[in-house]
């Protein structure tokens, strides 16, 4: 286990407000762009986006010196029947996500990329995890990437009472207070199996659900080729990416994440973490 490492920054994080309205079937929400306004949607997405390639990205990470939206009370989160899935704002704008950690075999080298191309992500941490790793979520908070709660344990929130998905709930917000410096705005379920109780909970704790758009299948463990040929094919304004940063050997996860970011970001993407707003 590794020590615990005081916090010596404050944590200036990306956790808004909530979505505009309520999600429909396709679950989009609207992201914060930092200060610099994105550019305009272009037509090209995808496969076809990566042959085309545009400027570099406008989005890159800025030194944080302001303060991030003000939490939302927890009873002014809506009750959601389907999680978001998709962001909406101006301009190529794509979220990575990594479930399941963090893993100190792994995640450092994630964070290195990032850092390296000055860019925000989402982490969907477990507490059984995080708890043994807290300097990690603190260098996710100095860095400002959005820590979001994946439940302690990762079980099937399907098969428990709701009970024990508070329980599973609750004490990953509390490891991730501790390390991370705020409570999640943001929680994904295990295998993206919601129910009825996960929704209510979530919303009771102050977190809105998140799924994915584009799910890389790097739990498989496949080839770095193939992770990297999934991210890029399906790449396009609005979407949510799902990898891995632990969970399993996510050596290949690593090595894709080396090789795509920087296609992405060389074909015009904004890669970026949600604010939400309500209005």
């Amino acid at each position: 286990m590794q020590k615990d490492q005081l916090l010596t920054r404050r944590r200036v994080l990306i956790a808004g407000a909530a979505a505009a309205g309520a999600a429909g079937a396709a679950g989009v929400f609207a992201v914060g762009t930092g200060d610099r306004a994105a550019r305009p949607a272009a037509p090209a997405a995808g496969a076809q986006a990566a042959r085309r390639p545009l400027k570099p990205s406008a989005y890159r990470l800025q030194p944080l010196t302001g303060h991030g939206p003000p939490r939302i009370a927890a009873d002014r989160v809506p009750v959601r029947g389907t999680p978001l899935m998709r962001v909406s704002g101006r301009g190529r704008v794509m979220v990575l996500t990594f479930d399941d950690g963090p893993d100190p075999r792994y995640t450092p080298d994630v964070l290195d990329i990032l850092a390296r191309h000055e860019v925000r992500a989402m982490f969907f941490v477990c507490g059984e995890m995080a708890v043994h790793s807290k300097d990690l979520l603190a260098r996710m908070a100095d860095e400002g990437h959005v820590v979001g709660n994946h439940t302690w344990s990762h079980p099937l929130l399907t098969g428990l009472s709701p009970g024990r998905i508070r329980s599973e709930m609750e004490r990953t917000c509390d490891v991730i207070e501790e390390a991370y410096g705020e409570r999640p705005a943001w929680f994904r379920a295990p295998y993206g199996a919601w129910n009825r109780a996960a929704f209510h909970l979530g919303a009771e704790l102050g977190m809105e659900p998140l799924a994915w758009t584009v799910d890389t299948l790097d739990w498989t463990e496949p080839d770095a080729r193939v992770i990297v040929d999934r991210v890029t094919e399906g790449a396009a304004p609005g979407v949510v990416v799902l990898s891995h940063d632990a969970g399993g050997d996510r050596s290949q996860s690593v090595r894709a994440l080396r090789a795509y970011l920087p296609a992405l970001l060389e074909s015009g993407y904004h890669v970026t973490v949600p604010r939400l707003q309500y209005v």
